[in-house]
């Protein structure tokens, strides 16, 4: 490995602000809100917090002791917390966030948060409109697995250990990096990765050109003795600027960073990384989609360049478990697949599906899937139905608004409207189970029949219910 960089902090210890001894969490059952809120409780700090649903996470939560509750309520708030930290999903109307507003306590977005814990300590920060939690979450394992240890705040939940953070008294921190709201202007990354720059979120920026001028902005937050990791290829990318930059693609050799002699094995896939001219032999990662393998590259770039040997990084590689609703198996056998997964932007469904293509070449692929966000299906329909086309049929569920209003006419009918030569079907989430189990048993029962679930709505329901149904059937 040529490339090296600042690693002074390392030598301090780990250490969070002084002086705070509650903190109350509105919409404390989110993914990152949770890392957040159990982190702090480790601390020994009093965490209690709202979130409008019961939830595993939340389920989760309450088992360590922090106290939730599920409906707006100034009684049930804490009165004594010394900062109130939210999510950009809490609405401007809601009434806890208002009485905190208007009785002059401290408030803090979760961004200001996580900028105040890793305001001292080398951060390697994963950015991207997609591939950002598996990458996270593979460099996070990379530096737990080899002993190097690190504190983790991820997007997903781990499935080597079943959390989405942990500690150390190691002073590195491993964040998932949120372009929504511009959460990722306020770290400081000593590492970013940039995985990825399609347009996303453009209820917020307004344009791709504005997105990307935020990636652009990140970039440039890499301290001198810092490392810029990027896709080979992103749009713009003469324009990011860093001290030192290394790129990585799945196959490009043009890039610093790539995968040689790829093929498919148990499962998996196997593969000998080159990393900045040093080569890195049979690496095996146990888990499907190409697209992970080019996250892997990224991943083990990041963790090189912290000083993880070629040998560790094949053991925690062999080992890596996934995230979970990240091309997460539930079902594998010769008769039957079913994968979950959180895609919910084209591209992600793209790669998505030509991962199932790459392991499942003759099985037959249906893939249920909900529209998240009216904002995100009204400016990218055609892309969707030409992703999602890539499968033999497709199940089209009712689009999940999450923290936005209607807007009129979009609907999942907008992406159908563009879809042609695919079987097409729209079900409510209490038809699916019955529908699949049906067409499964009429039609589909001397072929391998892949099942993907697809979305970043409440669908994260609706694989083990198929699961529970198919397996007893």
């Amino acid at each position: 490995m040529r490339t090296t960089i600042d690693t002074t902090l390392l030598q301090e210890s780990f250490r969070v602000k002084e002086g705070l001894r509650e903190l109350y969490f509105l919409g404390i059952g989110g993914i990152g809100m949770s890392a957040l809120a159990r982190f702090f409780q480790e601390q020994g700090i009093k965490v209690s917090g709202y979130d409008k649903t019961p939830s595993t996470l939340t389920r989760s939560l309450e088992a360590s002791g922090i106290t939730v509750h599920y409906h707006e309520d100034l009684e049930a708030l804490s009165r004594t917390a010394d900062a109130v930290v939210y999510t950009p999903a809490i609405p401007g109307s809601h009434l806890e966030l208002r009485w905190y507003q208007e009785n002059g306590y401290t408030i803090w977005k979760r961004s200001d948060l996580l900028q105040q814990i890793t305001a001292s300590s080398l951060n390697v920060c994963i950015a991207g409109t997609h591939g950002k939690t598996t990458t996270s979450t593979m460099v996070a394992h990379l530096l737990r697995h080899s002993g190097f240890g690190g504190n983790a705040f991820l997007g997903g939940i781990a499935a080597n250990y079943g959390t989405n953070q942990w500690s150390s008294s190691v002073n590195c921190c491993v964040v998932e990096a949120d372009e929504y709201d511009r959460s990722f202007l306020k770290l400081l990354p000593h590492v970013a990765l940039i995985s990825a720059m399609d347009p996303d979120h453009l209820d917020i920026y307004g344009d791709a050109t504005t997105m990307e001028q935020a990636f652009i902005d990140f970039s440039a937050l890499v301290p001198k003795g810092g490392l810029l990791i990027h896709k080979w290829g992103l749009s713009r990318s003469s324009s990011l600027r860093a001290p030192q930059t290394l790129s990585y693609h799945l196959h490009e050799q043009q890039a610093d960073c790539y995968a040689l002699n790829r093929r498919v094995q148990d499962g998996g896939y196997c593969f000998d990384a080159m990393i900045d001219k040093e080569c890195i032999e049979d690496i095996f990662l146990p888990m499907g989609g190409w697209h992970n393998v080019e996250n892997a590259i990224g991943a083990i770039t990041a963790s090189r360049v912290l000083g993880i040997s070629p040998s560790e990084i094949r053991e925690a590689m062999a080992c890596f478990k996934g995230v979970q609703r990240r091309f997460e198996k539930l079902i594998d056998n010769e008769r039957l697949v079913l994968i979950d997964d959180y895609a919910h932007h084209p591209e992600e469904l793209n790669v998505l599906l030509d991962g199932v293509r790459s392991l499942y070449p003759q099985a037959l692929c249906t893939i249920i899937f909900q529209p998240h966000l009216f904002s995100r299906t009204r400016d990218l329909a055609p892309q969707f139905a030409k992703a999602l086309a890539k499968a033999d049929r497709v199940v089209l569920l009712p689009l999940y608004p999450a923290r936005e209003l209607p807007i009129e006419g979009v609907s999942s009918e907008s992406i159908g409207k563009d879809m042609v030569g695919v079987p097409l079907f729209y079900l409510d989430q209490e038809e699916v189970v019955d529908w699949l189990e049906k067409e499964y048993h009429d039609r589909l029962v001397n072929r391998q029949h892949v099942i993907v679930v697809a979305g970043a709505g409440d669908i994260d329901k609706i694989p083990a219910l198929i699961k529970k149904r198919m397996e007893n059937n």
